[in-house]
């Protein structure tokens, strides 16, 4: 498989403690130009002009910006396949909108209607907006509007087959009795008539007529054609099969110093483990944050032991590395045959930097030294902007259901501040993901239903194309003008990834995302617990904020095991016989 164009990805995690302090999974991850979530956001690109548009709009046009880290997938992939069906819908669109221009030129107007009623049909949606339930009045406004367009479209089909049949003569216009409104009480109003109001005065020709009709035609083999081609691309480069050979990719092969210089900006941002945000955006490409905990707990000694041990973020972190590690362990009596996802749970060390503070967004640190500098002096200084954490992530459904817990520890002025910050990544679209079912339900129809659903698509298709190329050409204007190349670099607005996702996934992927945070989160409590009393600090108290933070209910914490999580509870499995409770901050026996 050939992947020479394609330039060197950094991978999500890295083989070492040497560049990022990450630890690589046991088994080989699929690189994220290959995977399957990159391989649905590309078929988006074909599908939804609107996701289309917002991919080239942060990635290509503001090209200040810095790209959002990319989880389990390759931005820069997902740009190229969103230029290339901008191209091939463009290309399109100036055929479709030619023949519409010529039609109603050569038919002397006969098309205007149709050309009216395609707007109508094409500003519906807007109207009605993208809301589930909008309001009653854009409703009723796009009922409206659709519903007119549509009679339009009937009558105006009806007055081509008219006239192209001889249906309607024209009317000689030097007679004096000619009432081209069929208002005069002599004529009354005939069926001939109605046809003059609408489509004109009747000097319509049959053959201009025919023309017309060839016009339709050629327009619906255009529509036609171009479905044909986006199913072919989806059923061929951007199959399971395919898609992984990024050599072979004719997006990848676009021409353009822009696009190149862009995607391998991009490629050097996305998976690298210095983080470049936006103030207001921190975690922007992370998902939705889910459950986050800030604990401040007094470091206590435990007077049972002889004497404390130091204790630094360092230590703490290398504590909760290796339980974490832990989960990635099957069970011995199940072998080689599980398949639990957490088998690939992937750790690194990351540092967040604010993006305000360059000048060029090439002068990101990006380079191994310059990042293990700030790693090292990050982990131990408790910033506010620059900010050390150990980020814990497990890519699951293929890449889809992406589980990120970001844990950062700091000890100042003998207390222990911990934050565990978990963010989830919704699966794609649904739409993104039935694109396979429906480019091979589209290629292997008959002609008649192919020919069926272009008919469909006729008269709305100049409208279409001219919402295209005026899209198109408003935001190749405000490239030019809106002095994007020259800005001062900025963090992330959007994710692309984040763009499209749904807005739930199925029970089971429900679930196994609140496996995935309840397993971590546990790890994280135990590890810090570990590590505090084993340098001689006092533990329940932390108990005991980990229990209220986490909403839980429980019983009694000596003696027993508590569980973590919403509505979650624990019983004690000794009794004491109406003892008291411990007193605050005095350890138990339990571990979370």
């Amino acid at each position: 498989m050939s992947t020479a164009h394609v330039p060197q990805q950094q991978q999500p995690t890295s083989g070492g403690a040497a560049t990022s302090g990450g630890s690589a999974p046991p088994h080989p991850a699929t690189p994220p130009y290959a995977s399957e979530a990159t391989r649905l956001l590309c078929q988006g690109t074909y599908l939804d002009v609107v996701y289309r548009e917002q991919v080239i709009e942060q990635l290509h046009v503001n090209e200040q910006r810095i790209v959002a880290p990319s989880l389990g997938f390759d931005a820069a992939r997902v740009l190229a396949h969103a230029l290339r069906a901008r191209r091939l819908e463009l290309a399109w669109a100036w055929a479709v909108l030619g023949l519409w221009v010529v039609g109603v030129l050569l038919t002397d107007g006969l098309l205007t209607g149709l050309v009216v009623a395609s707007l109508l049909l094409a500003v519906a949606p807007w109207l009605r907006g993208r809301a589930v339930r909008p309001p009653l009045f854009r409703r009723a406004f796009a009922f409206l509007a659709r519903w007119w367009g549509r009679v339009m479209v009937l009558l105006s089909l009806i007055a081509v087959f008219v006239y192209a049949f001889g249906m309607v003569d024209a009317p000689d216009s030097s007679s004096a009795s000619y009432d081209p409104y069929g208002m005069s009480s002599s004529s009354g109003f005939s069926f001939e008539h109605l046809f003059t109001l609408l489509f004109g005065d009747g000097s319509v020709r049959p053959w201009q007529a025919w023309i017309a009709v060839a016009v339709l035609a050629l327009t619906g083999l255009c529509v036609g054609a171009q479905r044909d081609q986006i199913a072919r691309v989806i059923a061929g480069e951007l199959s399971p099969r395919g898609f992984p050979d990024a050599g072979n990719d004719p997006a990848e092969h676009a021409d353009g110093a822009r696009f190149r210089e862009v995607s391998g900006r991009i490629r050097v941002e996305q998976h690298a483990p210095l983080v470049m945000y936006h103030e207001a955006r921190p975690f922007c490409g992370a998902g939705d944050a889910h459950e986050t905990w800030v604990l401040a707990v007094e470091l206590r000694p435990d007077e049972t032991q002889k004497r404390q041990l130091p204790l630094s973020n360092r230590i703490l972190l290398e504590k909760v590395r290796p339980l974490l590690e832990q989960l990635r362990l099957p069970s011995e009596s199940a072998g080689h045959t599980v398949r639990d996802r957490l088998r690939w749970l992937e750790i690194d060390e990351c540092v967040f930097l604010p993006a305000e503070g360059i000048t060029r967004r090439g002068d990101a640190p990006y380079h191994r030294e310059t990042f293990e500098e700030h790693r090292a002096r990050a982990v131990e200084e408790g910033g506010e902007k620059r900010r050390h954490f150990l980020r814990v992530r497990v890519g699951g459904w293929e890449e889809e259901l992406v589980v990120t817990v970001f844990v950062r520890l700091h000890t100042q002025g003998r207390m222990l501040m911990l934050e565990v910050a978990p963010h989830v990544l919704r699966p794609v679209r649904e739409d993104f993901k039935e694109a396979d079912r429906a480019a091979h339900r589209h290629l292997h129809n008959s002609p008649l239903g192919k020919a069926a659903w272009a008919a469909s698509h006729i008269p709305r298709s100049a409208a279409h194309s001219l919402i295209i190329l005026g899209r198109s050409g408003l935001q190749a204007w405000r490239r030019l003008t809106g002095g994007y190349a020259g800005a001062l670099p900025d963090g992330p607005a959007l994710s692309v990834r984040e763009l499209a996702s749904a807005p739930d996934g199925s029970q089971f992927q429900s679930m196994d995302g609140v496996r995935y945070l309840r397993s971590i989160q546990d790890r994280i409590a135990h590890g810090v617990r570990s590590a505090l009393a084993e340098a001689g600090y006092q533990t329940g108290e932390f108990v005991q904020k980990i229990v209220n933070v986490s909403s839980v209910s429980i019983d009694q914490a000596i003696g027993s095991t508590f569980a973590i999580g919403d509505n979650a509870t624990a019983s004690s499995t000794t009794t004491n016989h109406g003892a008291p409770a411990p007193q605050k901050g005095a350890d138990s026996d339990g571990t979370p």
